[in-house]
């Protein structure tokens, strides 16, 4: 009889805890079958309440929602000032208008580095009086080390700027663009480049009619392919249109692509070099004088700009980041991974080490996280939110970001009132943030939604998720 009284006054925290949850089941028969959902909602505080909770221990792929993860190890392991650097340095001293040494441009892997940026560098150098190098230009990447994507990325997205390298070597975000413009029906397309995107670009598009019958132009799409040193190649059909149609494209080899930039700013200035254009990898603790300098903004705004407008470069150079300043050795995705795990669980009390953490952004389908350990997430970011400030950093239902033309969170009462992570890949619809009470406390919640294919309806792919979260969400708020 004790032992029966033990094992009920166990179990009464956990049943009272869930008794009165909101059921899921009921809202679950409008999304598409097939369709696997996780969610889980909670009040915020020291004692929350559970009040949904659906699969929430079952691991999917984040998509983006990883951004979140990412932004809180970044702030607590670097800090909301913390600023990428990018150096000019030399081992050479300056005499008679000639640096006699290296020059020596240090990377720091800035998502935010831009040309205007660097020409502001290289102008410095000839405010120095600096007119010619008798040594070599070395493009000193040492902060990363290995491949510049993450395992799991789709191969056939890497053209893609939203694929973009995050590498040592960041300018112009790693992207640049191009403009097609169809010609007559039969006839070849042609393709075209600014003169000053240091890229080879050629093109055998071929111009349909617009409405062609015909299969082999409704199966002929428009393909990249690229090969070294960024010499692209566009292939396929497009449909005849009086109108211009802009497309943009990811760097692939970003260390030749910023070295071009860097030579055509060093010629702009009329400073020469006799010695070589070297990319160097291994770290040094060579004696190096500074000669110029440029830093981002800080981290916070940084990471704004990464939830809002989910910014997968900022995201994967601030991980790789993490593994280079956590470990102090040179950055890459698996000690970035490492680096946040070991990094949330001494500074926030939360163990992730059953996750898969492939890469910062999200991008990669080898991500594996729960509800579950995405809630604690939240969790600690509610809790802390007077230092940590990023829940003023996510997208709002509405009004900005990821979140300003949802369709489920666009209209009252979820304008204004919801501050979210979204988080998409084929098949997966996300969510992870707070919902603002009239109170103004929060009510945090999780959803992870896969294998999402909408059935043939004739109505647009995503419109039962829409329905499912403008209808179940209404139930949190007050």
């Amino acid at each position: 009889m004790t032992k029966f009284r033990i094992t009920i006054f166990f179990f009464i925290p956990f049943i009272s805890g869930i008794l009165n949850a909101q059921p899921v089941e009921p809202y679950i028969s409008s999304l598409p079958k097939g369709s696997d959902l996780s969610v889980l909602v909670q009040s915020v505080g020291s004692n929350p309440k559970t009040l949904a909770k659906y699969k929430s221990d079952q691991f999917k792929q984040p998509a983006s929602t990883q951004k979140v993860i990412t932004a809180l190890a970044a702030e607590l392991e670097l800090g909301r000032d913390f600023r990428f650097i990018t150096r000019i340095q030399t081992n050479g001293s300056i005499s008679n208008k000639q640096l006699n040494g290296d020059l020596i441009i240090q990377l720091s892997g800035d998502p935010t580095l831009t040309r205007d940026r660097l020409k502001s560098m290289i102008a410095t150098l000839g405010q120095k009086g600096i007119e010619k190098i008798s040594g070599n230009v070395i493009l000193d990447t040492s902060i990363f080390t290995s491949h510049d994507k993450a395992s799991g990325w789709s191969w056939n997205n890497l053209t893609a700027c939203y694929s973009a390298p995050p590498s040592a070597a960041i300018i112009d975000d790693n992207c640049f663009n191009a403009i097609i413009t169809p010609g007559k029906v039969g006839s070849k397309a042609s393709v075209s480049v600014s003169s000053n995107i240091p890229i080879m670009f050629t093109g055998d598009v071929r111009t349909i009619a617009a409405n062609s019958k015909d299969l082999n132009d409704k199966y002929c799409e428009l393909d990249v392919s690229y090969s070294d040193k960024n010499h692209y190649h566009l292939s396929g059909c497009i449909a005849v249109s009086a109108d211009k149609t802009p497309l943009k494209f990811a760097v692939i080899d970003s260390v030749e692509y910023f070295s071009k930039i860097l030579k055509n700013e060093l010629k702009q200035k009329k400073i020469t070099y006799t010695g070589s254009f070297i990319e160097r990898n291994q770290r040094t603790n060579a004696q190096l004088s500074l000669l110029s300098s440029s830093q981002s903004a800080p981290l916070s705004e940084l990471l704004t700009v990464m939830l809002k407008k989910s910014n997968n470069l900022y995201a994967d150079a601030i991980f790789r980041t993490l593994g280079a300043h956590y470990y102090n050795v040179q950055g890459t995705w698996r000690n970035g991974g490492d680096a946040v795990k070991q990094i949330l669980r001494k500074k926030a009390g939360i163990n992730l080490e059953n996750l898969v953490i492939a890469d910062g952004s999200g991008l990669s389908r080898l991500n594996l996280v729960s509800a579950d350990k995405l809630m604690e997430i939240l969790q600690y970011i509610a809790a802390n939110n007077t230092k940590l400030k990023m829940i003023e950093m996510l997208p709002i239902a509405g009004v900005d970001g990821t979140l300003q033309n949802r369709k489920s969170f666009n209209q009252a009462p979820f304008k204004e009132t919801i501050r979210a992570k979204t988080g998409y890949i084929q098949g997966c619809y996300n969510l992870a943030g707070f919902i603002q009470k009239s109170d103004g406390g929060y009510v945090a919640f999780v959803q992870l939604l896969s294998g999402y294919q909408a059935d043939n309806k004739g109505e647009p792919k995503n419109s039962a998720v829409m329905r499912f979260e403008s209808e179940f969400y209404k139930n949190f708020i007050n």
